[in-house]
């Protein structure tokens, strides 16, 4: 991309059969350069090599050339572009200036049959073509993103303030199980002691004592983990709850899915393909008639009626010449050799240049329909990979519970086994007892019931000082999140207000321009044109959508003075050319075109008066680093002399 060393620079052009031009170089110095001459001194051919070396595909071969060249020096960078024909189509590499030349194609490279200067002429979509740049879908897909990640952060705060007001109960919890604990040791500390005190009555009983203890010991190991499994049970319940909900959620969202069948989708694929092959077989008419023009206006140049060659397109029907020309009988044919008139030749050129509007017109309504479809395509895919994304899903949830109910089952098992366990070593302590052993038994009972109380309440305990643990980072975690939500909020007004704030950018540009080139202009009774941001309903896809539409108004006043409200159709063909000039250079101005462009260039120009051309020059040189027009000779006499000026090509 451009520097601003390379912006200050002299620009050399190079160029080999492109348009009309054999061969040619030219510098560009920063500033306005001005093509004089006359029709068919291949001014349009040279602009058309500049788009070419821009990384412009709007560029025709010399009508007897196979391959072609356009190069371009721009400080200390070198840019260069082949032009090849293939099969009837004109075919070019890359290596241009820039590397998507789309938006230049629709406000840098204003020539006749530029799409914004023709949307003001035949009243086209203006919003359209502002926004054609911006990447909606990655937007929309930006903006669902940053909503989810958002809602998942609001998630995650609302279960930290929920939790946050657990956070009294469970320290209260705490220092309950802490006090019940101490007391509960000390009363078992007391019950050691006292069976310590028979113990030492009844040493003879030592070996029954043991096993007794061992079995006392067994037994409250069982209960214990008897708990811990009835724990385990209860969490996987709640958790086999929770995917059952998950489970349900999924099938709901899967049965509002619409289904596409097979055979739409193909049609829908079989209808893209079919506008793609009709908008490769439009380009390559339009490059063939662009050259079929050029062709001839370089013969009426030299004053050479006689077309010695013929010039064919890849057309079913034949020529395009041939089909021109079916309905008249006044030419006989321009490829024969013969001689005929200049002013028939003129006449066919017109006809000629009026068939490829027709084409462009046609070509355009075909992009217009390929993105309707393409639309459709993206949201019958974003279907069914997301119908995809929940079957996975639900999949996997469906294993979930499939696992988690055979570990219950393991757990109930194992639950099972255990109680039969304690009923065993409860039997096997209650065989221990004697008459002489009895109280010490009994001691023995009691501090074991102690134990298994105290060992649950630590694990209690334990519990409760986790969770406390776990609220107390999340807190802390929470104003991360609070944070990271305001960073996602702002984010996400820049991504949802971007849209607008291009439109309206757009509109209050084209109407600060417009009214100050009117004013500059002085058009008899016209007052004011400008553009309003309108809701309309539009279709998107398959659905109808409320969206910005942009609607031109024209106000003119009556001999008396009265102002009233005019339509595009009645402007001026001077008056319709300036808007669509202003209209250009305000999306020029809108997506910062003067950071990455530094070539803007204007063409036909001739509906517009001499002295109107030198201000509307004037006034776009201001925004623009170089601004190449091609003019008339008498057009260009009327602009200052300290501009640069090219006569020969």
């Amino acid at each position: 991309m451009s520097t601003p060393t390379q912006k200050s620079a002299v620009a050399h052009i190079d160029v080999e059969n492109i348009g009309g031009i054999a061969e040619t170089a030219l510098d560009i110095p920063p500033g306005v350069t001005v093509l004089s001459g006359e029709n068919a001194t291949n001014r349009t051919s040279f602009l058309q090599a500049i788009m070419a070396a821009m990384g412009s595909d709007q560029a025709t071969l010399k009508g007897d050339a196979e391959t072609g060249r356009a190069s371009l020096r721009l400080g200390e960078s070198e840019y260069e572009r082949t032009l090849e024909r293939q099969n009837g189509t004109v075919v070019l590499d890359d290596g241009g200036y820039l590397d998507d030349p789309t938006v230049a194609d629709l406000f840098a490279f204003l020539l006749e049959t530029n799409e914004a200067r023709q949307a003001v002429a035949r009243d086209g979509d203006l919003r359209d073509l502002i926004m054609r740049p911006i990447d909606t879908e990655s937007l929309k897909s930006d903006i669902e993103r940053l909503e989810a990640e958002k809602g998942e952060i609001n998630d995650r705060l609302a279960t930290i303030e929920s939790r946050k007001t657990d956070l009294p109960d469970l320290e209260q919890q705490r220092n309950e199980y802490q006090s019940e604990i101490a007391e509960k040791r000390e009363e078992l500390a007391e019950l050691e002691s006292e069976i310590d005190d028979h113990s030492r009555g009844v040493e003879e009983t030592r070996q029954e004592q043991e096993e007794l203890e061992s079995k006392l010991q067994e037994l409250r190991s069982t209960r214990s983990e008897i708990e811990s499994v009835r724990r385990k049970i209860e969490n996987q319940q709640q958790s086999i709850t929770s995917l059952k909900q998950e489970r349900s959620e999924i099938e709901a969202e899967l049965d509002d899915l619409p289904e596409t069948p097979t055979a739409e989708q193909s049609d829908l694929d079989a209808e893209i393909q079919q506008l793609r092959d009709d908008r490769q077989r439009l380009n390559g008419e339009i490059s063939d008639l662009q050259s079929l023009i050029q062709y001839n206006e370089e013969r009426l140049d030299e004053e050479d009626y006689q077309m010695l060659e013929e010039f064919e397109t890849d057309d079913a029907n034949g020529s395009v010449t041939d089909d021109l020309l079916s309905d008249t009988d006044e030419i006989v044919c321009w490829t024969c050799g013969s001689t005929v008139d200049r002013q028939q030749i003129e006449e066919t050129i017109d006809r000629l240049q009026d068939l490829r509007s027709e084409k462009v017109t046609e070509l355009n309504d075909i992009k217009d329909q390929l993105e309707d479809l393409k639309a459709d395509k993206r949201d019958i895919e974003r279907q069914r990979d997301r119908r995809s994304e929940l079957q996975s899903s639900l999949a996997q949830v469906e294993d979930e519970l499939d696992r988690r109910g055979k570990q219950i089952d393991s757990l109930k098992d194992r639950r099972d086994e255990l109680t039969d366990d304690v009923e065993e070593l409860e039997a096997e302590v209650d065989a221990l007892e004697s008459e002489d052993f009895g109280d010490i038994l009994d001691l023995h009972k009691e501090a074991n019931q102690l134990e298994f109380e105290i060992d649950q309440l630590e694990s209690d305990l334990d519990e409760v000082t986790d969770e406390i643990e776990t609220i107390e980072e999340m807190l802390d975690e929470a104003d991360d999140l609070r944070a990271e939500r305001d960073r996602l909020a702002d984010e996400l007004t820049e991504k949802r207000t971007k849209i607008d704030q291009i439109e309206a950018d757009a509109v209050e540009r084209f109407n600060d321009h417009v009214d100050t080139i009117l004013e500059m202009l002085d058009y008899e009774n016209l007052d004011r044109i400008w553009i309003e941001r309108l809701e309309k309903t539009v279709r998107e896809g398959r659905q109808k959508v409320q969206q910005t539409a942009f609607e031109i108004h024209v106000v003119r006043t009556t001999e008396n003075g009265a102002a009233y409200e005019d339509t595009i159709d009645h402007l001026s063909e001077s008056e319709r050319e300036v808007t669509g000039l202003v209209f250009a250079l305000a999306g020029y101005l809108v997506h910062d075109l003067h950071e990455e462009v530094p070539f803007m260039l204007l063409d036909s120009l001739e509906a517009i008066d001499s002295d109107r051309i030198a201000t509307l020059v004037g006034y776009f040189a201001d925004h623009v680093d170089y601004l190449v027009v091609a003019l008339l000779e008498e057009d260009a006499a009327a602009l200052p002399g300290e501009y640069n000026y090219v006569t020969d090509i």
